[in-house]
């Protein structure tokens, strides 16, 4: 049975709990000799509610865990699995083929070998299925029932349902938090598997980046895994490029809008603007390719430069900028909004015009808020890939021309763990260990940027 059935039945239930409980709390209240209770009606309701449907969902979780394993294991018991191969690939496809015409998601088999594990598998699911709606109908009735039965005039239910819902908000700020240590704690195991294999030296500071995934992995060539290559094509596009572009326009955009524009022209720009940034990777990644690039080839050509590559790096950061102009512009756009207009007012004034009052006191006075919109446009550019991939190539050049072709160490993230290599050559576990420097890298930038808007904010709010 699916998992999404026995949520719509621990829904359910926790109605069911929550209209008896509501009813009953009517009753404490008609019966009164003065009409009052300890919390209102609905907070009963909610109390026993919460008591039916948080213990089931949790079995829920748990029991979309335990079943497929419990099934699958009745199946093998079974004297029809008796022949199939011990381990492998094969039992394993065998296995997928009789447990997808079992469950209706398959019309028949390929593999003869899985004909007599259907029926077995059809009998496993019922029986578990049937185990699980019977668990979870037991569970409700024992949770509700302790829950209904507590209920009296004089029970405080808002005090607990308010407990429980600031819980529930608690866990809800921890996924989070949890999310970020079990990405930091994937990464570091399997960096630290990749420099038991290969030198950290080599790593960090070789100059020539070629892994062969089909070289032996016991012996591998730490000459091949120099990651400076990568970690300045990323700085190039994404920090240097991508950032020539984004800062002068997203500054200019937004001391416009905030200076300059009318009302109504500002309520028609800043959502134009801002929509550059809900427009998808991969459609600037195809501009890049198809446009951008063939220009800049096109214009070094016709300047005398023969040498230019319709992958360039070039071509990937300015359209790079063009992307992240709006997380610039919108952090500009608030800073400079922020700064009292006493400010402005005294700078005009003392007989300073516009200009000089935007360079000398506006500009000035919100430079910690642009600086984090900057640091935060450059951890979104460093972490980009669909441009890299499709516009800047992938070779792992060591150069300052931004007409050649360049990679980065999103792009090769992508190549190492799209292949057909096995997860224990250095070569597939070279991506987790570029992962975690520009994790740490991007991590830096944010909290950077976190601290500044902080200082910012202390200042002014």
């Amino acid at each position: 049975m699916s998992p999404a059935i026995l949520l719509v039945l621990a829904l359910g239930l926790g109605l069911a709990g929550w209209l008896a409980a509501r009813a009953r709390a009517w009753t404490f209240r008609r019966d009164s000799a003065n009409g009052r209770i300890a919390a209102l009606p609905v907070y009963h309701a909610w109390y026993v509610a919460l008591w039916i449907v948080v213990p089931v969902l949790l079995f829920v979780g748990l029991w979309s865990v335990i079943a497929p394993q419990l099934i699958s294991q009745s199946v093998l018991a079974s004297p029809a699995a008796s022949d199939l191969p011990a381990f492998g690939f094969q039992r394993d496809a065998i296995l997928s083929e009789a447990r997808s015409v079992a469950s209706g998601s398959a019309k028949a088999v390929f593999n003869e070998a899985a004909n007599g594990l259907v029926e077995p598998y059809r009998a496993a699911i019922s029986r578990y299925n049937l185990i699980g709606v019977l668990a979870t109908l037991i569970i409700a009735f024992l949770a509700g029932a302790w829950a209904f039965l507590r209920i009296k005039p004089d029970f405080t239910a808002r005090t607990r349902v308010e407990k429980a819902v600031m819980t529930i908000l608690l866990l809800a700020s921890l996924v989070a938090i949890l999310t970020t240590l079990g990405i930091v704690v994937s990464l570091v195991f399997e960096t630290i598997r990749f420099f038991g294999m290969v030198s950290p030296l080599d790593f960090l500071f070789g100059t020539q980046w070629g892994p062969d995934p089909m070289s032996n992995p016991n012996s591998p060539d730490g000459s091949r895994y120099g990651a400076i290559p990568l970690f300045w094509g990323t700085i190039y596009i994404g920090a240097v490029i991508a950032m020539i572009v984004a800062i002068p326009l997203g500054l200019m955009s937004a001391i416009y809008l905030t200076q300059y524009a009318n009302p109504t022209l500002r309520k028609w720009i800043k959502p134009a603007l801002e929509v550059l940034a809900g427009v998808p990777t991969v459609v600037y990644g195809y501009f890049a390719a198809l446009t951008v690039a063939p220009a800049i080839r096109d214009a070094a050509f016709a300047v005398g430069i023969t040498n230019a590559s319709s992958e360039s790096a070039l071509a990937a950061g300015l359209v790079m900028g063009v992307m992240i102009i709006p997380f610039v512009s919108s952090m500009a756009d608030d800073s400079i909004a922020a700064v009292p207009q006493a400010m402005r007012d005294g700078s005009l004034a003392m007989g300073a015009t516009t200009s000089e009052t935007i360079r000398k006191v506006l500009v000035p006075a919100a430079l910690p808020g642009i600086v984090a919109g900057v640091m935060l446009a450059v951890s979104r550019a460093i972490g980009e890939t669909m441009i890299v991939v499709m516009a800047a190539g992938a070779a792992a050049n060591l150069t300052g021309n931004p007409l050649e072709a360049m990679t980065t160490v999103t792009f090769q993230i992508v190549a190492m763990l799209t292949g057909e290599g096995s997860f224990d050559h250095p070569a597939t576990l070279s991506a987790f260990a570029l992962g975690f420097v520009l994790f740490m890298v991007t991590l830096g930038l944010n909290f950077i940027a976190l601290r500044v808007v902080k200082r910012f904010r202390e200042a002014y709010e």
